[in-house]
């Protein structure tokens, strides 16, 4: 385990971010880009919080703006951060992002690269190559071990949901593992909180697919604060509100109940990420340290995650209500 920081390690970099909390996007700038009169003048909330100018606003240049806005924030982050690692918790999920992209379009013979995202520790075309080229010992261990154990499962049953499977399995685990090495104690009881969202999903989406308790069993993935096989029992039984009041996810679990029966994915799915965004508001409160570091991060993922939702909306002429009900909780 690496050495545990001291918080005052972290004074330049919480005193940096502090000052970039204005430009994020707030609740009232969400409900700007809502009211806009059109894409063009939503698209220029997003102008003055630092997403730079769009000559026009489609999907791809909004996602090219996102994919700026990403990779600028890692860097400045990696340039100032005292422990990159606390960063890397954070980037794992595009490693496997980019790993199920590029597996399942090598399996069908697909061009894989306008879907991949270059946040991850790994460039994607380095990734890229890796997979093409079988030759995942220059990956990461654990990414590594994970892409030839998925590629060997493609190979041997053509299933690619077996392969997503395995792939999650160690995605959860490598991103608890990098956030256990940081040493603090508050990204673990963030990441076990992802976890726990996470089973909660993927037991509601298999009762409401009507699914048994083996392909929940393979589902569901260690870590959280709840045993998989308690979470699996308590599916099978009925009893997912019950396990689940005590904890964060409590709204959550009631609208799952309901979600399993035919009832709205889209507020259940909501309420789990908002759970999960209460538990790193715990941090907001904290001057500088890593929880700085981690609450700022956070912001950013639910930022990007609201102007996928915004900008799909306004380009699809969804209305202003339905794009309200799918908008996770504001962090700031």
């Amino acid at each position: 385990m690496a050495k545990k920081l001291k918080d005052t390690d972290y004074l330049f970099i919480s005193t940096y971010l502090h000052s970039r909390e204005r430009d994020l996007l707030t609740a009232a700038r969400m409900e700007r880009m809502i009211e806009a009169p059109s894409a063009e003048e939503a698209a220029k909330v997003l102008t003055e919080t630092g997403y730079g100018e769009f000559n026009a606003v489609t999907e791809e240049t909004v996602g090219a703006a996102l994919a700026r806005e990403q990779e600028k924030l890692f860097e400045d982050l990696y340039r100032f951060v005292p422990d990159r690692s606390v960063v890397d918790v954070f980037k794992v999920k595009y490693d496997y992002h980019n790993l199920k992209v590029l597996l399942k379009a090598r399996a069908v013979g697909a061009e894989a690269d306008r879907l991949l995202l270059d946040a991850g520790r790994v460039p994607a075309q380095e990734l890229r190559r890796a997979v093409l080229e079988n030759s995942t010992g220059s990956l990461p261990p654990a990414l590594g071990r994970a892409a030839q154990e998925a590629m060997e499962v493609l190979s041997t049953t053509g299933d690619p949901q077996r392969s997503d499977f395995l792939l999650d399995r160690a995605y959860y685990g490598e991103m608890l593992s990098a956030a256990a090495d940081t040493g603090s104690d508050f990204l673990v009881r963030y990441v076990r909180a992802t976890i726990d969202a996470a089973n909660l999903r993927a037991a509601v989406r298999t009762l409401r697919m009507r699914k048994g308790a083996e392909l929940l069993r393979r589902v569901l993935v260690e870590g959280g604060t709840i045993r998989p096989d308690t979470v699996q029992a308590a599916a099978m039984s009925g009893g997912l509100e019950e396990l689940y009041r005590p904890t964060a996810l409590r709204e959550a679990a009631e609208l799952g109940a309901a979600a399993a029966k035919g009832g709205s994915l889209t507020a259940f799915e909501k309420a789990c990420d908002d759970a999960v965004t209460r538990v790193a508001a715990a941090a907001k409160g904290v001057p500088f340290g890593v929880e700085a570091v981690i609450s700022y991060l956070v912001a950013k993922e639910i930022e990007f995650t609201a102007v996928r939702i915004i900008m799909s909306g306004r380009m699809a002429g969804i209305s202003g209500d339905t794009i309200r009900e799918r908008l996770r909780e504001a962090y700031v």
